[in-house]
């Protein structure tokens, strides 16, 4: 039987995860209690810090002496993360309870597990802004209303309702559904939106095509999914995370972007949509160093900016090196004719040479194979015929 793992600092919370192991327990259900705390827990426990922090790519020696908080949380976060990934066939469900620190140490762990996998979070920190902790991933926050500091009239309540939510998630299965489809990660932004549009109307008859948009926090979630198993194959058409990644922009999706493709080998068709620009808030909080660079209010939120040929060349080598290091197979289309809906002739982004400077340095990178091909297509990335090449290149490698 799988079981519900009770995960927190043992050494200060043992009597409050305690609580919440035992009503799962009456339940019906087996748990595992696992310590994460940086002492020694203040009562029994069925898996020790010691056990966690051995899971560390450096070992859990970092447990000797430590007395650098910040640095001890970062740490056992990471072993933890490592530790229940070799559990995952074991984990039914996973709770948690803490103030900031604990949260950030379990919800890293809570990160490393697949889609799907019941995870609940109670926390000092959940009526604030959660999405550091919670990221691209389907964890659910509750808020403790008092500290987690001891069982009283109204930690008992709250506990108590999230052990048992967490039995709920564990106990009841949900409706199979049928004749579901094979699911692809789509990616969009709103100036490649007519591309993404068409390619999904060429392809929803046969596959659930999944549209991500390509925020930042977008990227991450399809790749969450192709890490768990759940997408069948990506149709990349929106990069632009990347350049938000390189020019400090607010919509990045950070360094891992296509690590999902790199591990999973599932097939990748890709494309460069949207990286003419860099993303950032009102006009006014443009960084100093971007004021005199072409930018376009796309609303009063949203201010643009227009990525330079250096910039792509950048942006195209690091894409290419990505992709080489794809296990599986690769086509990544090039619309030669301009990459959003402004980078057009007489639109605010027109800009071939810097476009020529991304679609150059992609060419000279790009490890061209049988199974990895880089396609120039005269068009622009709008264009019906884009989205058919598009297509035509999924199958193919389908």
């Amino acid at each position: 039987m799988k079981k519900v793992y009770v995960v927190g600092t043992c050494d200060t919370k043992h009597e409050e995860l305690s609580y919440v192991k035992r009503i799962i327990d009456d339940n019906g259900f087996a748990t595992c209690l696992v310590h994460i705390g940086s002492r020694a827990a203040a009562g029994p426990v069925d898996v020790d810090n010691r056990e966690v922090a051995a899971h560390h790519p450096q070992g859990g020696a970092f447990l000797e002496g430590i007395d650098d908080r910040g640095k001890f949380v970062g740490m056992m976060a990471e072993a933890l993360a490592a530790y229940l990934q070799e559990q995952v066939e074991d984990v039914a469900g996973i709770i948690s309870l803490g103030g900031s620190g604990g949260t950030s140490l379990a919800t890293q762990g809570m990160r490393a597990l697949p889609i799907g996998v019941p995870k609940l979070m109670v926390s000092t920190v959940a009526s604030g802004n959660v999405a550091p902790y919670v990221g691209p991933n389907d964890i659910a926050m509750m808020y403790s209303v008092t500290d987690v500091a001891g069982i009283n009239n109204i930690s008992a309540r709250v506990l108590g309702n999230a052990a048992t939510a967490m039995v709920g998630m564990v106990k009841f299965d949900l409706p199979v559904q049928e004749g579901i489809k094979p699911a692809l990660g789509m990616t969009m932004f709103g100036v490649t939106t007519p591309c993404v549009d068409a390619v999904r109307s060429r392809l929803e008859s046969e596959y659930e095509c999944l549209v991500f948009h390509a925020t930042g926090t977008g990227g991450q979630s399809m790749e969450k999914l192709l890490d768990s198993g759940m997408l069948k194959a990506v149709i990349d058409i929106s990069t632009t995370e990347v350049c938000d990644l390189h020019m400090g922009g607010v919509m990045s999706a950070g360094e891992d972007r296509l690590g999902a493709v790199i591990r999973s080998g599932r097939p990748y068709v890709g494309s460069v949509g949207a990286l003419d620009m860099v993303n950032f808030g009102a006009k006014e909080t443009v960084p100093e160093q971007y004021r005199d660079r072409n930018l376009y209010v796309h609303n009063p939120q949203v201010t643009l900016m227009r990525t330079t040929a250096e910039e792509n060349r950048r942006m195209g080598t690091w894409i290419a090196e990505k992709l080489n290091q794809c296990p599986g197979k690769v086509r990544f289309l090039l619309p030669l004719q301009g990459v959003s809906m402004i980078d057009a002739a007489g639109q605010p982004f027109y800009d071939p040479a810097a476009d020529r400077a991304l679609f150059d340095a992609l060419e000279t990178t790009f490890e061209q194979t049988t199974e990895h091909q880089l396609i120039k297509c005269d068009m622009h990335i709008n264009d019906p015929g884009f989205a058919q090449a598009l297509v035509n290149a999924f199958r193919e490698i389908i």
